[in-house]
């Protein structure tokens, strides 16, 4: 039985993650694959779309729109890709199919599939096997 996913503006889930502007946040409906830990903040004002079997850690920031260095662009995390927890993803970034982005992390580029990758900022580490 699929979960419909209702989500309000700025009012955390059942399960305490929030994303802002939802109607620009897009994501698999809920079957158990997709999980997105506690404590996340999604902004979503220029887009969000996650994948198929995308984890995402508690405390991870993902922001469509930076208003420090004034970037914009919608956030894309492909199919089978994990987050570790307290990272944060800026705007314009797609984490490619299958990659890992290790705890912690300052993602502000593009990470291609299949990668594990970590750090401030986030460099590319090996190949996953």
């Amino acid at each position: 039985m699929r979960e419909q996913l209702y989500l309000t503006d700025r009012v955390p889930t059942k399960w305490g993650w929030m994303v802002r502007n939802p109607e620009n946040f897009k994501m698999p409906d809920l079957k158990g694959l997709c999980d997105i830990g506690y404590g996340t903040y999604i902004q979503a004002e220029e887009g969000v779309e996650i994948g198929e079997d995308v984890k995402i850690g508690g405390h991870c920031l993902i922001y469509s729109v930076s208003t420090i260095d004034n970037k914009r662009g919608k956030v894309i995390l492909e199919d089978g890709c994990r987050v570790g927890s307290h990272s944060l993803i800026m705007p314009g970034v797609t984490i490619g199919e299958g990659s890992v982005i290790g705890a912690y992390s300052f993602v502000n580029k593009d990470i291609p599939e299949g990668v594990v990758a970590f750090g401030v900022p986030c460099e590319i580490k090996q190949r996953r096997k």
